[in-house]
């Protein structure tokens, strides 16, 4: 039996190479990716093992790359993929490369330290700039009102702007102002205004503004909600109180000089200040720009290299090391076939490393159980991972994949049958595999596109099987093709063999064909397919009921036989005697008499009756109920053939006659074999287990059966969803009385494209998908297929830089 049919042959390996070269060792492993390390020091905490100064060596790099990428995606800079495959660096490479991460990171850090800093007295410049500029009229007018003896009322203090007046000095006249003036969030100034007139009494001036800058300045967000305000009193007690009151909110305070001339100089300072900042932020950020963009174009490769160094020393610590200290050992799962390549590899890298001892593999009896592992392509791939989606198979059992590469598509496509909604998926699936590598980089960053590029070939072939099913149904769009000629004519029935006229067609709405008439039914099938007289007959969806019905009920038969024959190739190659004779043969005998005769029944119904007989042919439902109740006492019912009775009653009791033997014989074998070896055993367990095993088995067939009626159901009803959408978009817009011009048609057309893609195609598709996916997982594996193995997980870069 070769692989492709079981999962792959798996030997357990103790590994023995020097300390030195360990690491080279192990990293052409990786890159060969065969094998599974073993953990040989279970028991050791991580912090205790040999290689953990080296592993957070690594996680101490990898947090600097993030850092990095954190920074690269600031500033709106990719990261450059490699499409080499880089190496793990040697150990001696490692300090430099640590060193060169160091320092890469802390001139960033210092850079950003720096940049945010020159920002932050960026802005206070700015806001003292605006505050400089703005407080002019707020001297003047303060002035002016206080020297009258005016009081300001509290509805009088709210000022929203003012225009620009020049003063040649901002205090004297009669009485000496004091004043504070800073920048504030404007959402804080309402309540920073009411505190102040509560606690001053009203014996204060406030004035404020919004600051105003032009929103190509790179510093308008920080601006886009703050106030400039200055407050006016007299005397040291309201200083102190006013400068209480702006530290609470948080209010930004400027010196600002009480006179004209001082105020223009500080301004000028302020501004070419400003203008030195600024040109030291483009020249820093033009460097950080040029530091990130020439780190963009090695990280990718950085994190390739630390991956795989973090990888190779954390594999290091599941290996033992030896007294001597000079050698490692290690315990690998490896495929069989491909033992000479690991040795043949390690024995190479030795050799090229200057070792004086080269790497010794032993192979060992394994007392656990070995890991599954089934070798796939980019075809395989897919189905099996549907088949590991319900449960890895145990080491060397019957692999369902191979199989499923057939009767997934096919069972899919017998509820899918329609051969232009068929032709559609194949053509998106040719195009997914034709395009892979073009969009690449799309179907890694999209979830959706992701699945749907792993599944391609899968669609592919459920396209192609659709096709296939579509042309058997003669389906197509809900319209059918007549290609080789009806086997049904019209002309016998007229006058003058017939009794239809022109008045007959006018008067009647619905007229039926005879079979029995000579040359209406030429009783030779259609060549391939339904016949194309079906798509306009009033009977049509009782006959389709009929055919999918029976024919569901057939294949689900043979698709259910298929998974049992399967489970006698797993009990011989396991040597499994006692279960090809006490549990494959009950099992096929009992599913063979009861559900094999009832397909032998709807082909004998098919081959026995013609279209003109068919209203006398006996109901197969009826005749089977009453071979399993025993009843034969009503003599109208037709029989299908002579001894009918007689062989019905034989099949129902060699099927009874399976229970027991399924059910008893079992467990009184088993429990013999293990008193002869003085063996404890429990006959209750074993005897419960049996008849759990009986009892599913026997009524699964029942319900398994049943269950591929669900072929039929959504084979109807993806038909009539068909059909309902043509008659009521595109037929109606052929149809219509208003005579639509292109435009309309083309409306129309798109809005049919639109719902047959979404309804038709996309959820129509998943239902069968899903439909299908059950059929495989509980009515076909369940009769060979236990599922509960662990999957071979090789140490293998390309998986690890995947993640």
């Amino acid at each position: 039996m070769g692989s492709i049919f079981r999962s792959e042959e798996m030997c357990l390996v103790q590994l023995f190479f020097q300390t030195e070269t360990a690491y080279c060792s192990v990293n052409q492993l990786g890159e060969l990716g065969l094998v599974q390390f073993r953990d040989l020091n279970p028991g050791i905490i991580t912090f205790q093992r040999k290689f953990v100064n080296e592993v957070r060596r690594c996680e101490e790099m990898e947090r600097i790359l993030r850092f990095l990428e954190k920074e690269m995606t600031k500033a709106n800079i990719p990261v450059i993929e490699s499409t080499e495959n880089d190496k793990a660096p040697c150990p001696r490479d490692v300090i430099e490369l640590e060193g060169a991460f160091e320092k890469l990171e802390k001139e960033l850090k210092e850079i950003n330290t720096n940049q945010e800093a020159l920002k932050n007295n960026c802005l206070e410049l700015t806001e003292l700039k605006f505050l400089l500029q703005i407080t002019e009229d707020f001297f003047e007018e303060a002035e002016s009102q206080l020297s009258s003896s005016e009081l300001p009322s509290e509805e009088s203090v709210y000022v929203t702007g003012f225009s620009r007046r020049h003063s040649s000095t901002s205090g004297g006249g009669r009485l000496k102002l004091g004043f504070v003036a800073g920048v504030i969030k404007r959402e804080r100034f309402p309540a920073f205004e009411r505190l102040l007139w509560r606690v001053c009494h009203g014996n204060i001036v406030l004035r404020h503004v919004q600051i105003n800058i032009p929103p190509e300045d790179p510093m308008a967000n920080d601006f886009i909600s703050k106030d400039v305000f200055i407050v006016f009193f007299q005397g040291e007690q309201f200083k102190n109180k006013v400068k209480k009151i702006c530290d609470g909110f948080h209010a930004t305070l400027y010196p600002c000089p009480e006179t004209l001339h001082e105020r223009m100089e500080m301004s000028v300072g302020v501004n070419m200040r400003i203008e030195d900042i600024h040109m030291i932020l483009v020249q820093t950020e033009k460097h950080r720009k040029n530091l990130l963009l020439s780190a963009a174009k090695n990280v990718h490769k950085w994190n390739v290299k630390v991956k795989k160094m973090k990888a190779i020393y954390y594999t290091l610590n599941l290996c033992n090391i030896d007294i001597t200290q000079k050698c490692l050992i290690a315990e690998i799962w490896c495929p069989a076939t491909d033992l000479k390549k690991v040795h043949c590899t390690l024995t190479k890298e030795a050799s090229r490393n200057g070792s004086t001892m080269p790497p010794i593999l032993n192979r060992i009896e394994a007392k656990q159980t070995p890991p599954t592992y089934n070798k796939t392509n980019t075809f395989t791939e897919g189905f099996q991972n549907i088949v590991d989606a319900y449960g890895v198979g145990n080491y060397r059992e019957v692999n369902p994949a191979p199989y499923s590469i057939i009767t997934f598509p096919f069972v899919f496509a017998i509820m899918f049958g329609d051969c232009g909604h068929g032709l559609i998926m194949a053509i998106a699936a040719a195009g997914m595999i034709l395009y892979e590598n073009q969009h690449g980089s799309k179907k890694k960053n999209n979830e959706i596109l992701r699945i749907l590029f792993h599944g391609r070939y899968i669609i592919l072939l459920m396209g192609l099987f659709s096709i296939y099913t579509g042309l058997i149904y003669n389906d197509c769009f809900s319209k059918a093709f007549n290609i080789f000629g009806s086997a049904w004519s019209v002309r016998p029935m007229f006058q003058p063999n017939g009794h239809w006229n022109n008045e007959t067609l006018q008067k009647s709405a619905v007229l039926q064909l005879n079979p029995a008439e000579l040359g209406v039914f030429s009783g030779k099938p259609y060549p391939f397919g339904i016949d194309p007289i079906w798509n306009i007959a009033v009977n049509k969806l009782t006959f389709l009921n009929s055919y999918k019905m029976k024919m569901s009920i057939i294949l689900g038969m043979l698709h259910m036989l298929f998974g049992v024959v399967l489970s006698l190739l797993n009990h011989m190659y396991f040597k499994e005697l006692n279960n090809v004779f006490l549990q494959f043969i009950p099992e096929i005998i009992f599913m063979t008499a009861l559900f094999g005769y009832l397909v032998f029944l709807i082909i004998f119904k098919w081959c026995q009756f013609t279209a003109a007989e068919s209203e006398i042919a006996p109901s197969i439902l009826v005749h089977f109920i009453n071979m399993l109740m025993f009843n034969y006492s009503d003599h109208t019912i037709t029989s299908f053939y002579c001894k009918q009775r007689t062989v019905q009653t034989f099949l129902v009791l060699l099927a009874l006659l399976t229970v027991p033997w399924m059910l008893l014989i079992k467990p009184y074998l088993l429990n013999n074999a293990y008193q002869r070896k003085k063996h404890l055993f429990s006959f209750g367990d074993t005897f419960v287990q049996q008849a759990i095993h009986t009892i599913e088995y026997c009524l699964g067939c029942v319900s398994n059966t049943a269950s591929y009626l669900r072929l039929w159901a959504l084979s109807l009803a993806h038909a009539e969803l068909s059909e309902v959408l043509w008659n009521m978009v595109l037929h109606n817009g052929f149809s219509s009385n208003q005579g639509l011009n292109a435009i309309g048609l083309a409306i129309i057309f798109a809005m049919f494209a639109v719902l047959t893609v979404a309804i038709l195609l996309v959820m129509e598709g998943l239902s069968a998908f899903l439909h299908a996916l059950r059929l495989h997982w509980v009515e076909f594996q369940n009769k060979f297929y236990k599922g509960t193995g662990y999957k071979f997980i090789p140490f293998s870069f390309t998986d690890i830089c995947k993640r």
